[in-house]
């Protein structure tokens, strides 16, 4: 700048700029404040005209992608500002590089006097050494701060997601913050409602633009119109029409949410450091989960039950609304394609089919074919067998839990567990002492060879022991807690007459079809089937009367 600049008239503009985000003091670096010293300063200064003011109230130092700043260097580009003033340096901005690159270069270069009044910083005036120190300095320190304050936040977000505590700015579509504690999520009645029907629906077959029409039919608000509804002041880019509508996409993100099962995931997305804003998606083992932490409103059985039906490669029928009730289920036994469905009309009345598709496209396997209605029958008669195998399982082990032997004999191996354990520490003990006895010449090295062999012989038959009392346990203990839940799934159909998409989805994992129509059905849970069956098995045999026996077919 001239020497002579005192005698310059200077349009001025005072930049005021907050950010609890850089952990800004919200008294002393408060708007108000800033502006009455901006004031005072520039009364004392007679060749400074304050023209305009420009205030960033909320955003951070570190981006100087700011909608006031960016309007303040477009009137000093227009040359309708040539001074800028404000409180300190860390008001203008806390990025040590870009705050340097302006003051140093670009407003030198425009011819623009910049003032940071309690810095004692005038560009104006004549530049000492120790100026050309102190001020990148100060800079360096702003910067220094908002990257402890980032770190700070950052660290802190992480404890409250370990928590299991919700830190998003809104609740997800079927929730509410708690007015108690804006990190607890409570469930919105109403939006709730329209989550389970998309569940329900979806379990009926129903694609996601299927759902995603029939909510736009009946005029129900997309998430985003429903929190305007609320009156909370959301806003997103990706908003194209006046009236957000329900899409395909929005049901996919509900269905595939582990939040309706009551489980939060958070830290999906992150920034590189403080200064760069462009988000990033971070590997999936990086993400926080924790479990059970707010009301479910969908069961975890449900939830699974969609998101495995999400994985299966299914497709609408043209003109038709839904999925066929066997479609993504139902596979060749020999080279494991999946089956296509096809019609075949014979007069007035039209057959469907079930055929290998890799045959029916002519690249190998042998013609495997089931008609339908063949597949509905052995489909639901076996389905009707396994659901009263169950059932009569179930009461097996109600009735066992019952007993008052089941826990006298839990007490018994409890007792025959802490025995062995005494037995195994008593060997271990000699093991050293043997040891001892070596080293001070009472026994020689063939008897100290000889003994340890028989002690680790005898630690290794107690450990062995041990064990096999500890897997006893599980096996009386079978019919506690939610060694139960499967078995739920499977009493809500017992009576079931005829089946449905629901059902087969919800029951059965594989249907695999032989030559010659034979069909092999592996339904859900087999293993919780197999250990509840052979403790009802174990057991039986020391009632001497009990009330069905176990079908072990």
């Amino acid at each position: 700048m001239p020497a002579n600049a005192a005698t310059i008239m200077y349009n001025a503009v005072a930049y005021l700029r907050l950010s609890k985000e850089d952990g800004d003091k919200t008294e002393s670096d408060s708007i108000s404040n800033q502006r009455d010293l901006i004031s005072n300063f520039v009364k004392a200064m007679p060749e400074i005209r304050l023209c305009s003011e420009r205030i960033d109230d909320g955003f951070s130092g570190v981006d100087f992608s700011r909608p006031a700043f960016k309007l303040m260097m477009e009137d000093v580009k227009a040359e309708r500002i040539n001074c800028i003033i404000v409180k300190d340096l860390s008001r203008f901005g806390r990025n040590y590089i870009e705050a340097g690159r302006y003051i140093e270069r670009i407003f030198p270069f425009l011819n623009v006097r910049f003032i940071a009044i309690t810095d004692g910083y005038d560009s104006a005036k004549e530049r000492t050494q120790a100026d050309e120190l102190i001020i990148p300095f100060k800079n360096l320190v702003n910067d220094a701060y908002c990257r402890d304050i980032s770190v700070k936040i950052r660290s802190q977000l992480d404890v409250k997601r370990k928590k299991g505590q919700f830190i998003g700015a809104f609740a997800v579509y079927g929730y509410l913050k708690s007015e108690e504690d804006k990190n607890q999520l409570i469930i919105d009645p109403y939006a709730a409602k329209i989550v389970r029907d998309i569940f329900a629906w979806k379990l009926d077959g129903l694609s996601q633009q299927g759902i995603a029409d029939r909510l736009n039919e009946i005029s129900e608000p997309s998430p985003l119109e429903y929190k305007r509804l609320l009156g909370l002041h959301f806003t997103t880019s990706f908003q194209v029409n006046p009236k957000a509508k329900w899409t395909a996409v929005a049901i996919g993100r509900i269905l595939k949410n582990p939040i309706y099962a009551g489980h939060l995931v958070q830290g999906k997305e992150s920034t590189p450091n403080y200064k760069i804003k462009q988000r990033f998606i971070k590997p999936e083992h990086k993400w926080i989960r924790v479990e059970n932490t707010h009301e479910p409103i969908i069961l975890q059985e449900v939830f699974d039950t969609v998101n495995r039906v999400l994985a299966l490669d299914t497709r609408i029928p043209p003109a038709e609304e839904r999925v066929y009730p066997f479609s993504g289920l139902i596979f060749c036994a020999d080279c494991k394609s999946s089956m296509v469905r096809k019609t075949v009309p014979a007069g007035s009345k039209k057959y469907a089919y079930y055929c290998c598709s890799k045959n029916k496209a002519g690249k190998g396997c042998t013609t495997h074919c089931i008609s339908e209605k063949a597949l509905e029958k052995v489909v639901l008669q076996t389905l009707q067998n396994h659901i009263a195998s169950i059932l009569n399982m179930e009461r097996m082990l109600l009735y066992i839990e019952e007993l008052p032997m089941k826990q006298e004999e839990i007490r018994k191996i409890n007792t025959q567990l802490l025995m062995k354990k005494e037995e195994l520490e008593k060997y271990k003990a000699l093991r050293v002492s043997l040891y001892e006895d070596w080293k001070s010449a009472i026994i020689d090295a063939d008897e100290y060879r000889e003994f340890k062999d028989i002690y680790e012989k005898r630690c290794a038959e107690a450990e062995k022991a041990a064990q096999r009392l500890k897997e006893e346990i599980p096996l009386i203990d079978m019919g506690k807690g939610e060694n139960h839940v499967w078995l739920e799934a499977f009493k809500q159909n017992q009576n079931i007459t005829e089946l449905s998409r629901k059902v087969l989805v919800s029951l059965i994992e594989r249907i695999n079809v032989y030559v010659g129509s034979r069909v092999e059905i592996q339904f859900w849970y087999p293993d919780e089937y197999e250990q509840a069956s052979l403790s009802a098995q174990n057991v039986n045999g020391l009632i001497a009367d009990p009330p069905l026996a176990l079908d072990k077919r």
